[in-house]
């Protein structure tokens, strides 16, 4: 039997062949594996190469980035675990306060107070001097020693209401009686300054310094308090206290 005649395939026919299965190995491996590490050249990725925010921190080796990867100044303290950041130097010690307070009563005794003041005189009777002949030329007033310098210091005092002493017997303590200046026990005037030679004097002896202050309260009409209206009173020296011992 006669077989039939095989003509050689022509060139152009070997090259289409051998075109089509390299392309379809091509993309078999393609499928079967992802690009890793070996196929890219070195240095060849830039930052347009990656789409922003796709790396995580798992796409990147531990340990392969430096110092000099990191812009400078850009990170902050939260970006750091506890404990990683050395503390700063202790820093200097603050004011020792920015007020202090006291709660004087009606006979001038403290009652209570913040710390630091301490009485010098309280409606003292003096020795006689020059038209003060009775010596009671201070006996309106309470001298506190505020313990520190006040020449930069505030100072205030507010009349303290006492509703349990009927101070003008009128059996009212409540504040409620109806007559003018009938309510001794919620109302008065009170001033209060630093003592300061020349300018505020203060008669008792060891009160004529700047450490001192004196409050006087008053009745309502502006006259002196005597032992039976005296008013309980709250003094505050602000601002900065550092200077004290």
């Amino acid at each position: 039997m006669r077989l039939p005649h095989l003509r050689r395939p022509s060139p152009s026919m070997a090259v289409s062949v051998l075109a089509l299965v390299v392309a379809s190995t091509g993309t078999s491996v393609a499928a079967a594996g992802l690009i890793g590490s070996d196929d890219i050249a070195n240095k060849s990725i830039k930052s347009v190469d990656v789409k922003d925010q796709n790396l995580k921190g798992r796409d990147i080796k531990n340990g392969s980035l430096g110092s000099m990867d990191i812009r400078d100044s850009s990170l902050k303290a939260r970006d750091f675990a506890k404990g990683q950041l050395p503390e700063g130097a202790k820093g200097a010690t603050g004011p020792a306060g920015v007020g202090r307070w006291a709660l004087v009563d009606a006979t001038g005794a403290i009652v209570a107070q913040s710390g630091g003041f301490s009485i010098t005189a309280a409606y003292p009777t003096l020795a006689p001097m020059g038209a003060d002949v009775t010596g009671l030329r201070a006996n309106g007033n309470v001298y506190i020693n505020a313990g520190e310098n006040l020449t930069n210091n505030g100072i205030l005092a507010v009349v303290a209401l006492q509703n349990t002493v009927d101070q003008n017997a009128d059996g009212v303590t409540n504040g409620r009686a109806g007559a003018a200046d009938a309510n001794p026990e919620f109302a008065g005037e009170i001033s209060a300054a630093m003592c300061q030679p020349g300018i505020v004097n203060c008669a008792p002896p060891g009160a004529g310094n700047t450490n001192h202050l004196v409050v006087s309260p008053r009745n309502s009409d502006g006259t002196v308090t005597t032992a039976d209206t005296r008013k309980r009173f709250y003094v505050v020296v602000t601002g900065d206290s550092s200077d004290r011992p």
